[in-house]
């Protein structure tokens, strides 16, 4: 009854603080991405760089510019890794070896953040602070950058201007993602968490043996980490590590980040196109998913019939750490598979076939509700073009979205967008399967052992980057396949988002007749949601049926 009580309140402080921050934040956000200032820090660094601050850029350029640069950083991170050991702070570290420097380059570059290694044994301090960390703040911002250029798609007329990226990343990442993670690293080293620059210290314990355990600057990466929805870890055990995440407290303030901004986005979109209802609808869908995902993963987790002796004791327990339980384990386990963050403080192997299940259909959403630090407004935005466009279709009239008319075009850039991820999904998952070698990695085999190779490739192919666990995916064909899964996932649908802005930003819009379907009201929560669950159930249930389903049901 107490563990009810408190997983409750949780919840309830949660949405408190969430809903706190949203009008200040989203409005803040806005202001960023629209003021004609630049700060001296912005102007000397476009005049480094030799960026005209005042140019506006067709989305071709923009999307070049956002291209080059993140090519630019892989290539950047997988030399850093290359050389590591001719680097400070290696701290005894090796260089890491080609096939996990490529996969770790594209996940961090690509704001997955998945790894196929341990990070305490792997990565020296200046390659996690250089590289990893730093990746965690311009992935985080190129996902803000692509949802600002498709606002200003709905917002301009008659341009093929959508914004100008080195603005906008450098914007993001100096007024928005430096000082919240700044202020909220020193809240995490308040609570426990580490930041040193300690090597590996060998440590006695209590039975007199000898523990090897290593330091570093954990807390600054952490804090980024979750306000950027990036995810991974410093440590292998993730956020379920002591030294990331000590007690329920830092655990709070960890979910609080990982929510936060992709909660305030839709504020910053209302504000952006000039009627704020627009965000509180996109929030209300955003919010019922969440819900319904909470209680789910959360009842699966306290009354699975898979598990009597973990019912016994109040909870699936297993794969769960004793100071946060199955409460805040499954509040944690929801915020980060439905945004693209990946952090983990629990197994998700060891859920429940359908609270693990879930947790792989959270993903499947396109991690939308709340989704990644811009990705998931974007992508819900797509998945509202195509809900105006069915309900066109039912009355009988060319759909329109904020004053925009949506024709042939446009719907042909929202439906590459939706098939893109899918198409990675499933072809992986499928070669992995039907690869004997690749079978052999599996611990476990039937309908768990596919759960957790679908689990790897929805994981990699949405941004996500936690796992299941249970299959060896540190081989060359994993770390490729899956490199490959997350740079595609993360940038083709890119490319159709761009594109539909600047096809946007060139109409004149049309004012709303009675004929116009209001976008504003419930019905049209309701009209997203369902499109979302369906689009999403027709492209996956079979996939969901071979896996956690059948598992589930058995």
């Amino acid at each position: 009854m107490n563990d009810t009580l408190a997983g409750w309140l949780q919840i309830i402080a949660l949405l408190g603080v969430l809903a706190l921050s949203y009008r200040p934040l989203g409005d803040y956000m806005a202001r960023v991405l629209t003021s004609p200032r630049h700060l001296r820090v912005e102007r000397v660094l476009y005049r480094l760089g030799g960026v005209d601050g005042d140019a506006d850029q067709r989305w071709p350029v923009y999307l070049r510019s956002l291209l080059a640069f993140s090519l630019l950083s892989v290539l950047f991170l997988y030399g850093l890794q290359r050389l590591q050991n001719h680097l400070l702070l290696a701290i005894g570290m090796k260089a890491v070896s080609p096939g996990v420097a490529f996969n770790t380059a594209a996940s961090f570059v690509t704001n997955t953040n998945w790894q196929s290694y341990s990070g305490e044994s792997t990565m020296g301090h200046l390659v996690q602070m250089a590289g990893l960390a730093v990746q965690n703040f311009v992935s985080a911002a190129v996902g803000i950058a692509v949802v600002a250029a498709l606002i200003r798609g709905f917002t301009r007329r008659h341009t093929d201007r959508v914004g100008n990226f080195w603005v906008d990343l450098t914007r993001i990442v100096l007024r928005v993602l430096l000082p919240i993670a700044f202020i909220f690293a020193i809240v995490l080293v308040a609570g426990g968490a580490v930041q040193n620059f300690h090597g590996v210290q060998s440590i006695s314990t209590i039975l007199g043996d000898h523990q090897s355990l290593t330091g570093g600057p954990v807390a600054s990466q952490e804090a980024i980490k979750e306000l950027g929805t990036n995810g991974g870890g410093f440590y292998n055990a993730n956020s379920a590590h002591p030294f990331e995440n000590p007690n329920a407290f830092t655990n709070f303030v960890e979910i609080y980040l990982l929510l936060v901004i992709a909660v305030s986005l839709p504020r910053t979109f209302g504000t952006m196109v000039g009627d704020r209802r627009q965000g509180y609808a996109i929030i209300a869908v955003m919010g019922l998913i969440w819900a319904a995902s909470v209680a789910v993963i959360t009842v699966n987790e306290l009354h699975s019939v898979h598990s009597a002796a973990g019912h016994a004791a109040g909870g699936m327990l297993e794969g769960k750490e004793q100071r946060f339980g199955v409460w805040s384990s499954a509040l944690f386990a929801t915020s980060t598979t439905l945004t693209s963050t990946g952090a983990v403080n629990s197994f998700h192997d060891s859920f429940s076939p359908l609270g693990g299940g879930m947790t792989i259909f959270n993903m499947m959403l396109g991690e939308i509700a709340p989704g990644g630090t811009g990705s998931g407004l974007y992508g819900i935005l797509i998945l509202a073009v195509i809900a105006v466009f069915v309900a066109g279709l039912m009355v009988g009239r060319t759909p329109e979205y904020l004053g925009k008319k949506l024709g042939g075009r446009e719907m042909k850039f929202a439906s590459l967008y939706i098939l893109t991820t899918p198409a990675v999904v499933l072809v992986g998952a499928g070669l992995a399967m039907a690869l004997p070698g690749e079978r052999a990695g599996m611990l476990n085999s039937g309908p768990h052992g596919f759960s957790e190779v679908l689990y790897a490739f929805t994981s990699a192919a949405n941004n996500n980057g936690s796992a299941f666990a249970g299959l060896s995916v540190n081989t060359n064909w994993y770390n490729t396949a899956l490199g490959l899964a997350m740079l595609i996932g993360r940038f083709l649908p890119m490319v159709f988002v761009l594109a539909l802005a600047g096809s946007l930003a060139r109409q004149q819009p049309v004012p709303a007749t009675a004929g116009t379907l209001p976008t504003h009201r419930p019905q049209f929560v309701g009209l997203l949601t369902a499109v979302i669950v369906i689009v999403v159930g027709l492209t996956y249930f079979p996939a969901l049926a071979l896996g956690p389903l059948a598992e589930g049901l058995h």
